[in-house]
């Protein structure tokens, strides 16, 4: 079992950058993808981008991709998402998850943290 724990959201303006971090417990966080997911008030859980589980593959839902950058660091247990150029739109609870295999659906994942929310003024 993996537990994760989100830090690292805040406010901020337009066009801010936010880093947000990802630490799990246990010593199995090398088997896992990892993951991180939003979600607005009255909207599902999206996909934001995934790692595999050396970090060498990423993926990027189209929103992300040239602005956002997945990396983990497996000698910490910890999972990064940078975040460049945020949007007013994408104010959002962020998630890390786990999983097993590859996926970008919420059901992919089997371990999830608590979340941190990210609120971007315009």
């Amino acid at each position: 079992q993996v537990q994760l724990v989100e830090s690292g959201g805040g406010l901020v303006q337009a066009g801010d950058s936010l880093r947000l971090s990802c630490a799990a417990s246990g010593r199995t966080f090398s088997f896992y993808v990892m993951g991180w997911f939003r979600q607005a008030p009255g909207k599902e859980r999206e996909f934001v981008a995934r790692i595999n589980r050396s970090g060498g593959s990423t993926y990027y839902a189209d929103s992300a991709k040239g602005r956002f950058t997945i990396s983990r660091n497996n000698a910490k247990n910890t999972v990064y998402l940078q975040m460049n150029s945020l949007k007013a739109e994408e104010t959002a609870v962020y998630y890390c998850a786990a999983s097993r295999g590859d996926g970008v659906v919420p059901s992919n994942y089997l371990y999830w943290g608590q979340g941190t929310q990210v609120t971007v003024s315009s």
